[in-house]
């Protein structure tokens, strides 16, 4: 059984910075695409930040720029940089694995999922 844990989320100030990280349990770590998804209140899930086995990346134009997404694979972990938050970026953030290589944006191709972590931003 896989387990995806993400850790790191908290209140900031606007402007601030956060760096998410997502342990996953196993040892194919390294074979998996991972993502970063959000959820604000209201609104519907998101991913925000993708990498694939190889490091290729994508991101959602709303945090392209400000976020960054990396991994390490002696750590088993993918985390999510956060720079210059917003308000608007408030979400419980979630971490997700997929058994593939490939980036996807897609959140329903992956296969694991953490509970996620809230993030507050305040104004």
């Amino acid at each position: 059984q896989v387990q995806v844990v993400e850790s790191g989320g908290g209140l900031v100030q606007a402007g601030g910075s956060l760096r998410l990280s997502c342990v996953v349990s196993g040892r194919t770590f390294s074979d998996y695409a991972m993502g970063w998804s959000r959820q604000a209140p209201g609104k519907e899930r998101e991913l925000v930040a993708a990498i694939g086995s190889r490091g290729s990346t994508h991101y959602a134009g709303s945090v392209k720029g400000r976020f960054t997404i990396s991994r390490d694979n002696a750590k088993n972990t993918v985390y999510l940089q956060m720079n210059s938050l917003r308000p608007e970026d408030t979400a419980i953030y979630f971490c997700a694995a997929g058994r593939f290589a490939l980036v996807s944006t897609a959140g329903q191709d992956y296969d694991f999922w953490g509970r996620g972590t809230q993030v507050t931003v305040s104004s």
